[in-house]
């Protein structure tokens, strides 16, 4: 009785016709928030993809630091069109490393980009 009365039932109704109140209540209830768990959905749907983009890297192709131009290595974390002169002034290199090396990036520059390129 005590579930029957929750819903707005009185000891007269059937059984039936509780349970069709229940449904249409239920149905009530998610209609009204049926737009923010459809946010929740894309939410969480986004976080899923930029764990996936990080977990599998910045999603693009390494640079190559014997023929990325000014524009594409002044892209990566850190550089300036400055940096990407130096880098290009360097070449050829035959290891990426060979930018610390040679004293054209610091340690920390290097690190922010030696995943995204590559010596060829």
């Amino acid at each position: 009785m005590a579930a029957a009365m929750a819903v707005g039932c009185s000891d007269n109704e059937s059984a039936a016709e509780r349970e069709a109140k229940i449904r249409d209540e239920a149905a009530k209830a998610v209609e009204k928030i049926k737009p923010e768990l459809k946010q929740a959905g894309r939410d969480i749907k986004a976080a899923a993809e930029g764990a996936k983009e990080g977990w599998e890297g910045s999603g693009r192709k390494p640079l190559d630091l014997n023929t990325a131009d000014v524009d594409e290595l002044a892209s990566l974390p850190g550089v300036g069109k400055g940096d990407a002169k130096r880098i290009i002034a360097g070449r050829p290199y035959r290891d990426r490393r060979e930018l610390v090396s040679r004293k054209i990036l610091t340690e920390g520059e290097y690190d922010r980009i030696r995943e995204h390129v590559v010596a060829k």
